[in-house]
């Protein structure tokens, strides 16, 4: 084979790359798009009157999730199965944001923490890597780490909406968090300093729950959250 044999074929490997990489980017837009659509939706929240609509939100949140679904099974479709992580940082950012809106909906319904095996159920992928399209245990953690931010705004704007029992079982559910992340050795760099975020959030809950303890407001949270069990 000649040397420009050799650089056309060469040529020929890189236009293929080059076309997968254009068909990702493609649908990476349109999971982009829904999970706008999805944020949008969920920072309704934030709001007074938000509190009053979160069941419905949330059931409206399900449902464009079900879009998600599709798009997954659609960039299943784009690339070479054994070559997940050659490709991976296309779609990571967007999957990550995708992990915090799916652990969002699940805590505003049961106040509890989605399991990576549930979350990649919404999604419509797999838990497992063996299987294939998966979702990898950082990009989970990563989400959830964004959900915590979420959750401190959230423990705010609960004490402004006159909802003074929330922030208390916020900070709660961000100890345990917390508690829990500190089990890990994080060797991931990225990972490593989105975890350092986290003791500003648990900082920023404490002071809303020392200021409702101030105010006396914490007598009256404590009395709600007692009357709800």
């Amino acid at each position: 084979m000649s040397v420009s044999e050799m650089f056309a074929a060469l040529q020929g490997a890189l236009g293929q790359d080059q076309d997968i990489r254009e068909e990702i980017r493609k649908v990476v837009q349109a999971l982009e798009q829904t999970a706008r659509e999805i944020l949008t939706l969920l920072q309704g929240v934030h709001q007074g009157p938000g509190f009053q609509h979160i069941p419905k939100k949330c059931q409206k949140a399900r449902e464009h999730f079900g879009t998600v679904r599709t798009q997954m099974e659609s960039l299943k479709t784009k690339f070479p199965a054994d070559q997940y992580y050659r490709f991976h940082e296309h779609w990571r950012f967007v999957l990550q944001r995708l992990v915090f809106l799916a652990a969002f909906v699940v805590y505003l319904e049961s106040e509890t923490l989605v399991t990576r095996e549930a979350v990649a159920e919404i999604l419509g992928i797999e838990a497992d890597r063996e299987r294939g399209f998966h979702l990898d245990i950082e990009d989970y953690l990563s989400g959830i780490l964004t959900l915590a931010s979420e959750l401190a705004r959230l423990a705010v704007n609960s004490v402004t909406a006159g909802d003074y029992s929330r922030p208390l079982r916020i900070s709660t559910f961000i100890n345990e968090l917390d508690s829990g992340f500190r089990l890990l050795n994080l060797k991931n760099d990225s990972l490593r300093k989105r975890y350092d975020g986290l003791k500003y959030d648990v900082k920023k809950i404490e002071e809303v729950v020392y200021d409702l303890s101030i105010r006396g407001l914490n007598k009256e949270a404590t009395v709600g959250v007692s009357g709800e069990k």
